[in-house]
């Protein structure tokens, strides 16, 4: 039998609070085998897809704009998208955001793409 000691509560406007790094997932919890992240945005993202990863976007503060080759989509506080694996986007922040991000672990957050916005290691906090 399982015990609920294990099973915590997350404030995450008290995880948001811990750093303020833009494009920097922040890993606040795992379930199943997906990570749950918090992530500050502002300023432009970079195009490219998941090869396999489909990806939740919701926002918790501020507006985030969801760019894709053929239009472009808005996400508002108390809102979520989610982005199937394959399709090209390119998240925008003209003020900052902040938001959770739910992904399968061992996605890359620049997907199909490396460079300097590319996270390697992840803080879990």
């Amino acid at each position: 039998m399982q015990s609920s000691s294990k099973v915590k509560v997350v404030n995450i406007r008290e995880k948001l609070a811990l750093f303020t790094d833009f494009w920097s997932p922040k890993v606040i919890g795992e379930l199943n085998d997906h990570k749950v992240q918090a992530v500050r945005l502002k300023g432009e993202f970079v195009w490219h897809h998941h090869e396999k990863e489909d990806e939740l976007f919701w926002v918790i503060r501020g507006k985030l704009i969801i760019h894709f080759r053929d239009r472009d989509i808005e996400v508002n506080p108390g809102e979520f998208v989610i982005i199937p694996h394959l399709l090209e986007h390119k998240p925008e922040a003209p003020e900052e955001v902040e938001i959770i991000l739910i992904e399968p672990k061992g996605a890359v957050n620049t997907g199909n793409v490396t460079g300097e916005k590319t996270v390697t290691h992840q803080d879990k906090i």
